[in-house]
């Protein structure tokens, strides 16, 4: 297909294209001025795109199950911080509901540059495919490509292909995913892009990078699709305002104001330029915060977590020169890697670049399988990114597998021979291996996903012993909806509980609402405070999702600004709030204030929360729930070991002095704390649901829809069920 080439316009190109991989058929659409206003792009223009292309009827595996992929309008304007990220929109495989991931990388705003706000991908190819979307010709095509295996074998494959046709590799940019997204219904896709900063092994310079689009299983849903690659070709816009703002200079101004805060405050703060998100494990670490997992979320710290922080890392293992950033003009330098031999696997005895940990990944294949080396660490990062799966299921699933061997669940003869024990590495990556290959019973198994496992490790118990363990298997299995629990012990935080259970739609990830750290801190002291924020900061975090924004510079790094503000919540950084705010209304050009341009993502919440209500119906509300080990303490001992907190917190709900509430009996004292506790996020899901205009049920009421106005932009099979369902 070819097409003709457009002007941005207030950071948009206002088409959309759409691939069908059956008929290999591609077609360009104008971007409706009314869903574009509404929905502004990224994450709530994907769901919006997802609803209109399925139905209560639909499963992931169906070939009209779209992906998606989506910029957002602020995304790719270098002149700003954090302008690298897109979002992946779909069905997932893993829960069944709308499955979204952002990522980073150069992909989204090369898309925009190729001159497309989205890319929606249907139907399923009969043969391994690659699309192509040539920005500097105009022209979009799909070849068949070989059915490799390995991501980075593919990485080398497509390299080779476009630099021999004469292509410079900072003009390419490309999505791949591997063989683990055809044995899981967990597989990523990765985000590739060329760093032409960073030494290469050579000796000479440029190296190939990746960022992931790790959660609910998209590159499974990508490669169930025979679309092996996505690749684009662009050139960065030029001229006196490429991006189209409405008021460049403005645009620019604010730029260089973050830019400003970001060079004076991360080097004496986090440090994130050095030690990438890594660097949160010590805070997590904390004695009086116990929120970094261990062993299945069993403890909330470990001397010997130094060994896979931050600070290890950028001593030992990170290689700084270079940028370290996904995207041009982000400063923070946050993407952080290095070199790695790896000692597992086809490719043993091989050196090679690893882009990480993260810090899910290095606390989820560190403390919590109770591993602490963090060589061990990087090589289950890279062999996750080669096969194609997301590093935070396949370490979970792991935990989850190791406490049921620690408790007798399982046995070294239902583990196919393995001895799935806290700390053993040998055995934790020969797994990992084994759930990529979908080799053995229980790795298969694994493959599919928390709910499946829990149901296997029950059947096969119960053969050996008569006894039925599935209440007692739930209550350490680590998910919500299907989605296995990003990596935060939640005993201390009522705020991240209730969004695990019921502010984060996908499941139990941090993305719509990360509120245990500044919970921790002290940001939420009353019960009203925590459900406010429910509402508050997903707005932003969604928000910056819809505009191709990253995080990290507004949350991360905190402007001293901020706390001097009088009558406002200081966490939630509004100084650089308002930096984001002059930059959305000098490229849109509207005059909204942070807290206007954010309030809008509530239309694309209850989007998603409508499509989760056409999924579970009157059983919505059960779905917004959490395991009993993300809620306390699960066993005497687990109390005990944490007893001069928990002790506090019991003299303080049953109002006796302390020394009355140390003289009871442990079981006691932890039935009545769990009791309170299991009370509290009860009582805290209801006034959330309260305060989102949902009824009882979790299930948006008409009148709420509709005064949000996103009524008219939904499904008339959307809108019937509704109706029902508050009747």
């Amino acid at each position: 297909m070819n097409y003709s080439t457009v002007k941005l316009q207030n950071g948009y190109t206002n088409r959309i294209l759409t691939i069908d991989v059956t008929s290999r058929t591609c077609a360009e659409q104008a971007l409706d001025p009314q869903v574009k206003n509404y929905f502004l792009g990224g994450r709530g223009l994907g769901l919006y795109l997802l609803h209109q292309a399925i139905t209560s009827r639909t499963r992931a595996s169906d070939p009209e199950n779209p992906l998606i992929l989506a910029n957002g309008p602020l995304g790719g304007i270098p002149q700003f911080p954090g302008t690298a990220k897109a979002m992946a929109i779909s069905l997932s495989p893993l829960t069944g509901i709308a499955g979204v991931s952002n990522f980073g990388g150069y992909f989204g705003a090369f898309l925009k540059y190729a001159g497309f706000d989205a890319l929606q991908i249907s139907g399923r190819s009969e043969n391994s495919v690659m699309i192509v979307i040539d920005g500097q010709k105009n022209e979009v095509s799909i070849h068949e490509i070989p059915a490799t295996e390995q991501v980075f074998d593919l990485e080398r494959e497509i390299i080779g292909r476009f630099t021999a046709a004469g292509h410079e590799k900072r003009h390419l940019a490309f999505m791949t995913t591997g063989q683990g997204a055809a044995t899981t219904s967990y597989g990523c896709i990765n985000s590739h892009y060329y760093d032409v900063t960073k030494p290469a092994l050579d000796g000479g310079k440029g190296v190939w990078r990746t960022k992931q689009a790790g959660r609910t299983g998209l590159g499974t849903v990508m490669l169930n699709k025979n679309v092996r690659a996505i690749v684009v070709l662009a050139d960065y816009p030029h001229g006196d305002n490429p991006y189209g703002a409405s008021d460049w200079d403005k645009a620019k101004q604010a730029g260089a104001r973050l830019h400003k805060v970001v060079k004076e405050v991360d080097p004496h703060s986090l440090k994130m330029y050095r030690k990438g998100s890594a660097g949160l494990i010590p805070f997590m670490n904390k004695h009086e915060y116990q929120s970094l997992p261990v062993n299945n979320y069993q403890a909330g710290s470990d001397p010997r977590a130094d060994h896979i922080s931050g600070k290890y890392y950028a001593e030992h293992l990170f290689e700084h020169r270079g940028m370290d950033g996904c995207f041009p003009g982000c400063n923070l330098m946050c993407t952080k890697g290095g070199w790695v031999t790896l000692k597992t696997g086809n490719h043993a005895g091989q050196k090679v670049w690893v882009d990480g940990p993260e810090y899910e990944t290095a606390a989820g294949f560190g403390s919590n399988i109770g591993v602490w080396c963090p060589e061990f660490v990087m090589e289950a990062n890279w062999h996750c990114d080669n096969y194609g799966i997301d590093t935070i299921t396949s370490c979970v699933l792991i935990s989850f597998l190791m406490e049921c061997f620690q408790r007798g669940y399982l046995n070294r003869e239902e583990a196919d021979g393995l001895e799935l024990a806290f700390g053993n590495e040998a055995a934790a990556m020969e797994f990992l291996h084994r759930i990529a290959r979908g080799q053995g019973t229980l790795a298969r198994t694994a493959g599919r996903g928390m709910l499946p496992l829990v149901e296997l490790v029950a059947e096969m118990y119960q053969r050996r012993t008569g006894q039925d363990a599935r209440s007692e298997l739930d209550r350490f299995a680590m998910q919500t909806k299907g989605l296995p629990f990003s990596l935060y012990r939640t005993h201390r935080s009522l705020s991240m509980q209730g969004s695990y259970a019921a502010a984060s739609d996908i499941g139990a990830h941090h993305a719509a609402a990360w509120l245990i750290k500044v919970d921790l801190l002290g940001a939420f002291p009353t019960f009203e405070d925590k459900a406010k924020a429910l509402m508050t900061y997903p707005r932003v975090r969604l928000g910056n999702d819809n505009l191709g924004l990253c995080k990290l510079p507004w949350v991360d790094v905190f402007n001293p600004e901020s706390a001097k503000t009088l009558g406002a919540d200081a966490h939630i950084n509004p100084a650089s709030q308002e930096i984001y705010a002059d930059f959305y209304n000098a490229v849109l050009g509207t005059n909204l204030t942070w807290q206007e341009i954010f309030a809008q993502t509530d239309r694309d919440i209850n989007l998603q929360r409508v499509m989760n209500v056409l999924r579970f119906g009157r059983q919505t509300a059960e779905k917004d729930w959490i395991p009993e080990r993300a809620i306390g303490p699960t066993e005497d001992a687990f109390y005990d070991a944490e007893a001069e907190y928990n002790d506090g917190e019991l003299a303080r709900i049953l109002a006796k002095p302390l020394e009355q509430v140390q003289a009871m009996a442990t079981s006691e004292k932890r039935e009545i704390l769990m009791r309170e506790r299991v009370a509290d996020l009860k009582k805290l899901v209801k006034v959330y649901y309260e305060e989102r205009g949902w009824n009882e049920s979790g299930i948006p009421t008409v009148a709420t829809l509709q005064g949000l106005g996103l009524w008219d932009f939904m499904t008339e099979e959307a809108r019937q069920r509704i109706v029902e369902l508050n009747a």
